[in-house]
């Protein structure tokens, strides 16, 4: 039995180097806006999981976070600052996973630039709680899934495949070279 890939008429496989890899993470992880934050990578049995929401990925391709100094998290990165970002975009397209290095500041322009008034659920006291920490993560390599032409065409061609009974797939995929 053929595998899936040997079946495809197109390529699929397009590996992404620096300003281009930089600008695939930053459109993926928007797109999600949330990712699944895995820490104690290195020291964890299993290691940890929970859901954050990225605040801002900047153009050198670092994921910024708020946290509280106090959370099971920033216990976990002062020991382990090795970090797992998964991001999924939609039940179709838009995943993204970064393997990286968490650092945590109390920088308070930093804090200032990513605050929005929703956060005030979590930091009661507003953008001055003393219990803010910013988190960032520095990416050192990556792996993408998403669709070469849109959703509208990856429709079609889905469609078109499964009436027709042939593998027309317009995902696209690769390692992100994060220099």
């Amino acid at each position: 039995m053929d595998s899936i890939n040997q079946q495809q008429p197109e390529d699929n496989l397009k590996n992404l180097r620096g300003a281009e890899a930089t600008k695939k993470m930053k459109e993926l992880a928007e797109n999600a806006a949330t990712c699944f934050f895995c820490s104690s990578i290195k020291t964890g049995v299993p290691f940890s999981t929970r859901p954050m929401t990225v605040l801002k990925v900047d153009d050198d391709g670092n994921f910024w976070f708020l946290s509280s100094d106090d959370s099971f998290k920033n216990e976990e990165l002062s020991h382990d600052p090795f970090v797992h970002l998964l991001f999924q975009g939609s039940a179709y397209s838009d995943f993204l996973n970064i393997y990286g290095i968490a650092e945590i500041s109390k920088d308070k322009e930093k804090i200032r630039e990513l605050w929005n008034p929703m956060l005030k659920t979590w930091f009661t006291e507003g953008e001055d709680d003393s219990r803010i920490t910013v988190i960032k993560v520095d990416p050192s390599e990556g792996y993408y899934w998403d669709h070469k032409n849109g959703k509208a065409v990856a429709f079609i061609k889905q469609a078109a495949g499964a009436v027709l009974g042939k593998t027309y797939d317009d995902t696209i995929e690769g390692k992100l070279d994060i220099e």
